[in-house]
């Protein structure tokens, strides 16, 4: 079943249960992913819509870290709700060890030595892990420390 259609028929699902909470975010899933296919001319395959929902929830983490600053508790638990209902369209999160063991790999594979190198350690580990959830902070931020030490 194509991605779009699995959304469709969840919203259908959604929308007989009477369960707003996990329409709005299906919609909003659905509009995004019809206007990057009107953006690139063409269907979306599965890595491309995987992308877009990817991108969402990053949205959403970003806005719960701004709704959290503003002490507005409320807008960050409907936000953390969403990216719940999002991410079950996503593939499982790479653990932290499958993660060390990327950077550690990427690190010996670009021959990087320190912080300036961090461009090219990043894309390897980007690419080692593609097709796979991972938070690119935290991926920053471990590749930071294994290069500053």
């Amino acid at each position: 079943m194509a991605f779009i259609e699995e959304i469709n028929r969840a919203i259908a699902e959604s929308m007989k249960a009477k369960d707003a909470a996990r329409l709005v975010p299906l919609r909003m899933l659905k509009a995004a992913l019809m206007n990057r296919e009107v953006e690139r001319g063409r269907a979306l395959d599965d890595s491309e819509s995987r992308q877009v929902v990817s991108a969402l929830v990053k949205q959403r983490r970003d806005s719960i870290e701004q709704f959290t600053k503003g002490g507005r508790k409320d807008l960050a638990d409907k936000e953390t709700a969403e990216i719940g209902i999002l991410e079950a369209y996503l593939p499982a999160a790479v653990d932290g060890a499958e993660l060390e063991r990327a950077v550690d790999a990427a690190i010996a594979s670009t021959g990087a030595a320190s912080q300036k190198d961090m461009g090219r350690v990043m894309k390897a580990v980007m690419a080692d892990l593609a097709g796979k959830t991972v938070d690119g902070k935290a991926v920053n931020e471990l590749v930071r420390r294994k290069l500053g030490a």
